[in-house]
């Protein structure tokens, strides 16, 4: 697991290369669009917009959902976030931009992202191709995590 220096400067390069997007698309560099992002960027549960405007109430007791909601729209609509897809009614948000795939557990919602570099390979097949221009492959697993089937195995056992 990266230490916290590593965590640091990894994140610092991130917001480098958002405000050289931002610039890039004429987004103004606010702050609450920074602070906004910079909490996405840490975090690793894909959270929701309600649950990024709680965590940005301790530092921004002004900010509102609607900026938060807001906010998220353009990042998205501009590239520098992705909205992950889910079959939940609560959309969920990362700012992790490299291609990776999602787990998402049933019972307890946690999301996690995997690598799976033999399916991004793969070729799409062609009947698929000839549907039109394909921008992004990407799989979501539903189960059941494992500390989820652990207690679910402990609630029998009682």
């Amino acid at each position: 697991m990266p230490d916290n220096d590593q965590c640091n400067h990894v994140l610092q390069r991130q917001m480098e290369s958002f405000e050289e997007s931002c610039r890039a698309a004429d987004l103004k560099l606010t702050h609450q669009r920074l602070e906004i992002y910079r909490e996405l960027a840490k975090a690793t549960d894909h959270p929701s917009a309600e649950t990024l405007h709680k965590r940005l109430l301790r530092s921004m007791p002004t900010l509102s959902l609607d900026t938060v909601y807001r906010t998220l729209t353009t990042f998205e609509q501009h590239h520098l976030i992705k909205k992950v897809e889910t079959v939940d009614s609560q959309a969920h948000y990362e700012a992790q931009m490299q291609q990776h795939h999602h787990l998402i557990c049933d019972t307890c919602r946690e999301i996690m992202d995997f690598q799976w570099s033999s399916f991004d390979a793969l070729a799409v097949p062609e009947d698929i191709r000839q549907w039109g221009a394909i921008k992004n492959k990407s799989i979501t697993i539903y189960g059941t995590c494992r500390k989820c089937q652990a207690l679910q195995g402990k609630k029998k056992a009682e």
